[in-house]
């Protein structure tokens, strides 16, 4: 029996279900290791020694790399020092200040240790300044864990999604509308940086999609927030609708802001600075300085490495090797979304027979791929990667044709 086999046995002894949430590697293909021994650049290794080039790069923290020598130097310092104290280090107000230089809609930020801390604390913010209450979200958006926002909402009760009207992303009259029947409760409009739901073909925000919600806003005296928690880094160095000429009033952060230490950020405008003083949102390790000490290692690597041209190149070559070979194989590949985080998706493949078939072919020949969820490439995956991942996805073709 395998490590990993064996590790299951043991948490299904011990774990609800072995293992919870998107982690939970009984949802992937057949022969998907649920156990990991390490990570180094852009690989990674399972407890029984396989090795894979990681397009997941643990579902989106990893930007620079596993183990990234910067980054780890910087934590290993704060570490000998303290991580967990009575009160913030020292790096706590250097980290805000980078993020306030870096950002061009951020006056200030705060800081917690998920996304759902950051979205949930954004809308808390939104309905403090305003003294509404209503909601926009968009139908099928992800923002989080918590019950306001799972896409799971088995536990949870209708009123916990109280106070929120959808929309269709990207669909300007939808979003009209959605705001009209607010009518004077608006409180806020929370959009992801760009459209990345489970299992469907993903959309870059449109020019006027983006300055309707600005333009709603601004009408309304409600707060735009843009949830970055999962693009956020990768798209622009701003933010992802920076690109757009659209600036929200808040952000949420998460993801790859410290390169895979735990770490999430709001950042705001001055106009809602004393609603966010106000409000009370903490947690015990918020203000844990080893992650904190991370992020701001890693923003500087951000920058001086030019991370968002590196992934930009390296995608295109991905993107366009992927569908060269699947017209080879006279299969019908649909590619959407980033190119520097890809999802594919097959035609006619309601059930992800397909995909689970060629992912699991491409798992064999060294490549960790997602049958329906968007992946990430990072600062350490070289082309030398990228051409392994197109030799191991011709396997996953062939198995498929």
């Amino acid at each position: 029996m395998s490590l990993d086999a064996q590790l299951r046995a043991r948490a299904a002894r011990v774990i609800p279900g072995g293992m919870w949430g998107h982690l939970n590697a009984a949802r992937l293909p057949e022969g998907y290791p649920q156990f990991f021994a390490r990570g180094e650049g852009g690989h990674v290794w399972d407890v029984d020694g396989n090795r894979y080039v990681d397009l997941m790069c643990s579902w989106g923290p990893i930007v620079l790399g596993h183990h990234d020598p910067v980054v780890e130097a910087h934590a290993r310092r704060q570490a000998e020092l303290g991580d967990c104290l009575n009160g913030p280090g020292p790096v706590l107000v250097e980290l805000a200040e980078r993020l306030v230089e870096r950002i061009p809609a951020a006056d200030w930020a705060m800081f917690m240790k998920n996304g759902t801390d950051a979205t949930t604390a954004c809308v808390t913010i939104a309905r403090a300044a305003t003294g509404r209450g209503t909601i926009l979200v968009a139908k099928g958006s992800y923002h989080g864990a918590a019950p306001w926002c799972t896409p799971v909402p088995v536990g949870t009760r209708p009123e916990d999604r109280a106070n929120q009207r959808r929309f269709d992303y990207n669909d300007v009259a939808s979003l009209e509308a959605a705001a009209d029947a607010a009518g004077g409760d608006l409180a806020g409009i929370i959009v992801t940086g760009f459209r990345h739901d489970n299992v469907v073909d993903q959309e870059l925000p449109s020019l006027a999609f983006a300055q309707a919600a600005r333009r709603i806003c601004d009408a309304k005296g409600a707060a735009l927030i843009v949830d970055d928690v999962r693009a956020g880094f990768r798209l622009h160095p701003g933010g992802s609708w920076e690109g757009l000429g659209v600036r929200p009033d808040l952000s949420a952060w998460s993801k790859a802001i410290a390169n895979g230490h735990a770490l999430a950020a709001i950042t705001g405008r001055d106009s809602l600075r004393e609603a966010a003083a106000s409000v009370f949102v903490t947690g015990s390790f918020w203000c844990s300085a080893v992650s904190m000490a991370a992020a701001v290692a890693t923003l500087a690597e951000l920058e001086r490495r030019d991370v968002v041209g590196h992934l930009e190149r390296l995608g295109t070559l991905l993107r366009e090797g992927l569908a060269e070979r699947a017209r080879g194989f006279n299969v019908g590949l649909r590619q959407s979304g980033p190119v520097s985080m890809p999802l594919f998706l097959f035609e006619g493949d309601e059930e992800f027979r397909l995909g689970r078939a060629f992912c699991a072919a491409a798992l064999k020949a060294g490549a960790y791929l997602h049958p329906r969820h968007n992946m990430f490439l990072c600062a350490a995956h070289t082309e030398a990667d990228i051409a392994l991942v197109l030799d191991a996805a011709e396997a996953g073709f062939r198995a498929i044709a």
